[in-house]
């Protein structure tokens, strides 16, 4: 299982929810981070908790919608100086659950895009060159199993077209140290899923980070977070590392 501590994370809506969780099980592993939401000042307690855990942090913000405000946040981290090596791209928008599915609006494509697609993929695109130059990086992308529910075509699309280019992408690193994965959270009771969710969000880790401690090199797998529910670190990351590969 790989050591991530000294290393660090860039978490895009870390400041609740699963990415939150997550920021938390980094912080325990020793990995500092680099904590977006669209607010800095939405991340304040849990800089604080992740500070007590004696890791480096720090906020960043940006609307994901806005890909120049997503641009302008990743030269704030480069100014800094910051190294990350892995990214948690965990933020996404549901717009709406559309029951009259037929009347859905092209607007539900674009923003949804934006968020769960274009945003993440340019944030891959501006550290993967560094991880390449340092022979060493993770990215995990969070998706949806949603399926076979025209009623949110604009999230579910958007998350299938992060599905293929994450994949697409994972290829070109594949037997390397670079290690692009998925994984899907399931339905958590989060602002997102909402109340009726079956899944408590806890549920969700350490499956939504498992992509990140891996150390064979193969590239594009997708984990159900829920298979993962309630195992230690280290055996979820003993039985990622035993599932077949893509390519």
């Amino acid at each position: 299982m790989l050591d991530i501590k000294g290393k660090w994370a860039l978490i895009t809506g870390a400041s609740r929810g699963l990415g939150r969780l997550a920021a938390v099980l980094m912080a325990k592993q020793g990995c500092n981070l680099v904590l977006h939401s669209r607010d800095v000042s939405h991340c304040d307690s849990l800089l604080k908790e992740v500070k007590a855990l004696g890791v480096q942090a720090y906020a960043v913000g940006a609307e994901l919608s806005d890909i120049d405000a997503v641009k302008a946040m990743l030269a704030e981290i480069d100014a800094k100086g910051t190294n990350v090596e892995i990214v948690l791209n965990n933020a996404g928008l549901q717009i709406a659950y559309r029951t009259e599915y037929l009347t859905t609006p092209v607007s539900d494509y674009d923003i949804s895009f934006k968020v769960n697609t274009i945003a993440p993929m340019v944030i891959c695109y501006h550290f993967l060159p560094k991880m390449e130059k340092a022979g060493f990086g993770r990215i995990v992308n969070t998706t949806s199993g949603i399926n076979l529910e025209p009623e949110q075509a604009g999230y579910s699309a958007s998350k299938a077209a992060l599905d293929k280019v994450t994949r697409d992408l994972g290829s070109k690193y594949e037997g390397s140290d670079i290690i692009l994965s998925l994984t899907d959270p399931g339905w958590c009771r989060t602002d997102l899923g909402g109340e009726k969710a079956p899944n408590a969000p806890e549920s969700a880790v350490p499956g939504v980070v498992v992509g990140v401690f891996l150390t064979d090199g193969r590239n594009g797998r997708l984990f159900a977070a829920q298979d993962f529910a309630g195992m230690s670190l280290e055996d979820a990351v003993a039985k990622a590392e035993a599932m077949p590969s893509v390519y």
